[in-house]
């Protein structure tokens, strides 16, 4: 009999039925790893490329955002469901199949991932503490290092569930932060419905919309949601559960997976919204520093604090996250354990360099995201092949509707990416 991780019940009895005050309390023990793998998709690279879209292209871009953010839960809960059905995350699984060769190799993609994803952390929680008390960047960063440190110790010593009451405690902080503007300066609700229709305007746009594909639709969550749920709930793969155990464990996953990342894309529409409404025509705010002196001049102080303050929660706990999807990634693909203060201090260097020398902190973020976009189908394509694979998953491999949906958004995405690179090298011609 299974036992669920931090609640010692068996997980028969802790899955939800729906029939009694008792089940629903269940069903809201049984969430977490979503809200944990979702903060992946507030974090200051979205931030960035969804206030430069909304800066310079009003409600343009809303689609992106739509479309992503659905693609986000079908992915995210095949991940879950991965873990939960397997009792392994996603690396683990490609670690066990690839052949030494390509088993480096993927290794090798999905770290320059990882670290194309802490960069943004790290400089967006920096610049929110030189928003806030002036700061030098490079300072900031070692800050945000030293922080998350202690957040990952918590983690660290097998203590996941207070991991994950810290993260959703961020998340909140995070959803004020991003949407308290939209209180004083509403969007055109026509034109937001306009937004939904796709299309673009130049390669510059397309750039844009690449951008904010990588920043909602994150590798790393992917390849960390399969090790959350599995920790969570099957940490000893080698259990039997009965198979009515695990279907009710998955449909629980449902309900997480859909209310943690609903909260997400709610942040996400409501930051380019905020910035259509709020900075469109501002020269100078496609920058984050930009845009924040702008949100204050526009709404107020306080409403220019409240918006730092969520930045500084998203750098902390997104790159707590991602430190830890990097350690999982490593483990399941290589084999290898290494301390995660020692990862912590190792992924820290190129964030402080970048910023020690001047870089555009922004720019930075964005194209860091643009990195992540690209890393998407390599991610995205072994996870459609497993959850449709009826030797691993059994009953519960993707049905045909499932499976499709899956892989609609895997071409997509390699569509976009494609026309992204002819964009680019072409000249935009």
């Amino acid at each position: 009999m299974l036992e669920v991780k931090g609640h010692g019940q068996p997980a028969q009895d802790l899955a939800p039925t729906y029939k009694h005050p008792g089940a629903r309390r269940a069903l809201i023990g049984l969430l977490g790893p979503a809200f944990v793998a979702s903060i992946a998709y507030v974090d200051p690279g979205n931030l960035a490329a969804n206030l430069t879209a909304g800066a310079q292209y009003g409600y343009l871009l809303v689609w992106v955002l739509v479309a992503a953010n659905v693609m986000a839960v079908l992915v995210q809960y095949q991940s879950a469901k991965l873990g939960i059905v397997t009792g392994k995350s996603l690396p683990e699984i490609l670690g066990e199949r690839l052949k030494p060769f390509w088993r480096r190799a993927f290794w090798v993609q999905a770290e320059v991932v990882a670290a194309a994803t802490d960069l943004a952390e790290v400089v967006g929680g920096a610049i929110a503490l030189y928003l806030l008390f002036g700061l030098p960047l490079p300072l900031g960063a070692l800050i945000v290092g030293a922080v998350s440190m202690l957040l990952l110790a918590v983690q660290a010593r097998q203590k996941q569930r207070p991991f994950e009451f810290i993260i959703m405690f961020l998340l909140g902080i995070i959803t004020i932060g991003f949407l308290a503007g939209l209180f004083i300066s509403p969007p055109d609700p026509g034109a937001a419905l306009a937004g939904l229709m796709p299309g673009f305007q130049g390669p510059d746009t397309v750039l844009l919309a690449a951008s904010m594909l990588g920043a909602t639709v994150m590798p790393h969550a992917i390849y960390v949601h399969s090790a959350l749920s599995r920790d969570r709930h099957r940490p000893d793969e080698h259990l039997h559960v009965p198979p009515a155990a695990i279907a009710r464990l998955v449909r629980a996953t449902r309900f997480d997976v859909v209310a943690a990342l609903a909260i997400a894309g709610l942040v996400n529409i409501g930051m380019l919204l905020l910035a259509a409404s709020t900075l469109g025509g501002e020269e100078g705010t496609d920058t984050i520093e930009g845009a924040h002196a702008a949100i204050t001049a526009n709404l107020g102080p306080i409403v220019g604090v409240v918006f730092a303050v969520g930045l500084l929660a998203s750098g902390l706990a997104s790159t707590s996250v991602g430190c830890y999807a990097g350690g999982s990634i490593m483990q399941g693909l290589l084999k290898i354990r290494i301390p995660v203060m020692a990862r912590r201090v190792v992924t820290l260097i190129p964030a402080v360099v970048l910023l020690a020398v001047g870089f555009d902190p922004t720019w930075a973020l964005v194209l860091s995201q643009v990195v992540l976009s690209f890393g998407i189908p390599f991610v995205l394509v072994p996870l459609v092949m497993l959850t449709s694979n009826k030797a691993l998953m059994g009953r519960f491999a993707d049905g045909p509707a499932l499976r499709i949906a899956a892989i609609i958004s895997v071409v997509l995405v390699v569509a976009l990416n494609l026309v992204l690179l002819w964009l680019t090298f072409s000249g935009g011609s």
